[in-house]
């Protein structure tokens, strides 16, 4: 099916579309059985996405042959990279065994072991099948302990796209539901700023029925609006003030800041916190974890003991046999070590090596970010920074997050994808621990290359 798009005066997207000619035919295909031809929303890219054919290690391969240095990492899940020899050898072995029991196995209790030994939070575990479910059930659990109903959470942290999370991202800031959702469910959820501790404070001061508050503990968007540990910390004396239970969403965090997610790298306890993405080795997978009193509201025999209505879980994927089973290779990796240090070191490296690029080519942007993470800020507001100096603290949520809008930013992208690098259109992603020297100095170049074809093309000026 031939690509149909408009015609385009862009020397950019008209080398990606020449670049990505089968891209673009499945591209039009899709869009015949899909809403905009997408299953997930972060993958829109105009004017189309390319599509990828087979992956291995720091690396994947578009269906037109073209080898890409990925950094989008599975949306996070892949730390170890793609394909970790030791991950598809446990998945292998269980394909033989079996795909879905319906029944209880003994990699489930290998694997909540796992999760107990690591997250120090962790007293008894319960396996969702995403990161989503796994708020959903965090956010059930607080209501039901606390007996109330209130949420609090902060502006433009992301917590999956069930109903009390998916206003107050990405626009919707004052609160409003987003279609689909009951105004009675945003009622009860109130939107704190992310970076002002005590307008945080107040909101807990006029409020007597918050049962709960979330966030995610590197910041939003795992730090692209980053958070000090002074906030959280504060944060958790607040809730425990307050007889609220704190929810860390370790979704992308856990396993990744550290062994231990981010409250064993802050030294912050949570009542409770959820995981997915790292925790089932790249399949499908999530589980909330926190306080043995929190959890048995989901126990048979405490309900009946204690003469309360226990709340309800299903899922027929929880815990699944091959999730389970990569989920232990990649724990027990990261319980080894060197995992999360490695892809720290190798971001750190690349951060520094994109900001080197933008100070050669006199562009006033930043790569900055903690962790394995990195994001490119591309300045909407030509503000007077240095690329190797940049500090995201100085800077509010709403000039962090613009960044990532706007064409140039896409044509950013398009001309990384075009110089053999893929990442998110935030403009960012995530390093693994198995992205070697050759491909970060690989990467700050593609960057820089991609600069020198925005300035050609008059998006840019020196």
């Amino acid at each position: 099916m031939p690509d149909t798009t408009s015609p385009t005066n862009s020397k950019i997207v008209a080398a990606y579309r020449e670049y990505t000619p089968k891209s673009a035919a499945r591209a039009q295909q899709a869009k015949q059985v899909f809403p905009s031809g997408l299953v997930h929303d972060s993958r829109r890219l105009d004017p189309y996405a390319f599509y990828v054919d087979h992956a291995k290690g720091s690396r994947k391969w578009d269906i037109d042959g073209h080898e890409y240095i990925d950094y989008y990492g599975g949306h996070g899940a892949l730390i170890l990279g793609h394909n970790h020899p030791k991950v598809m050898e446990a998945v292998h072995a269980q394909l033989d065994k079996g795909t879905h029991y319906g029944a209880c196995h003994e990699l489930e209790i290998r694997w909540g072991e796992l999760v107990k030994q690591l997250v120090p939070c962790a007293e008894r575990v319960r396996f969702t099948s995403s990161g989503t479910e796994a708020n959903l059930m965090a956010l059930r659990l607080a209501r039901a302990f606390t007996g109330k109903p209130k949420l609090v959470r902060f502006k433009g942290h992301f917590h999956g796209w069930q109903d009390h999370v998916a206003f107050g991202v990405s626009n919707h800031f004052d609160g409003t539901p987003t279609p689909g959702v009951l105004d009675g469910i945003a009622e009860n959820v109130l939107l704190a700023p992310p970076d002002d501790i005590e307008a945080t404070r107040r909101i807990f001061e006029s409020h007597d029925d918050i049962g709960a508050v979330i966030l995610e503990p590197t910041g939003a968007s795992f730090g692209q609006v980053p958070v000090t540990r002074e906030f959280v910390t504060e944060l958790r004396k607040i809730a425990t003030e307050h007889g609220v239970l704190l929810i860390f969403d370790e979704v992308v965090t856990g396993f990744r800041v550290g062994p231990g997610g981010a409250q064993a790298h802050y030294g912050i306890m949570p009542d409770l916190c959820s995981m997915a993405k790292i925790l089932a080795g790249g399949l499908p997978g999530g589980a909330v974890a926190g306080r043995e009193d929190i959890l048995e509201l989901l126990d048979f025999e405490v309900a009946e003991a204690k003469g309360f209505e226990k709340i309800g879980h299903q899922g027929t994927y929880n815990a699944n046999p091959m999730s389970a089973a990569a989920g232990i290779a990649a724990l027990e990796l990261i319980a080894a070590g060197g995992i999360c240090d490695t892809a720290t070191a190798q971001a750190d490296t690349l951060r520094r090596k994109v900001n080197e690029a933008f100070e050669a080519e006199d562009v006033p942007w930043a790569c900055y970010g903690e962790h394995s993470g990195f994001y490119i800020f591309t300045n909407p507001g030509n503000l007077p920074i240095t690329p190797t100096t940049f500090d995201p603290f100085a800077h509010d949520h709403a000039t962090l997050k613009g960044s990532q809008k706007g064409p140039t930013i896409t044509k950013l992208r398009l001309g990384i994808i075009l110089n053999g690098v893929d990442m998110s259109g935030k403009p960012g992603g995530l390093t693994s621990a198995v992205h070697s020297d050759d491909d970060i100095a690989a990467t700050a170049d593609a960057v820089r290359a991609a600069v020198r074809m925005l300035k050609d093309e008059g998006d840019l000026t020196a």
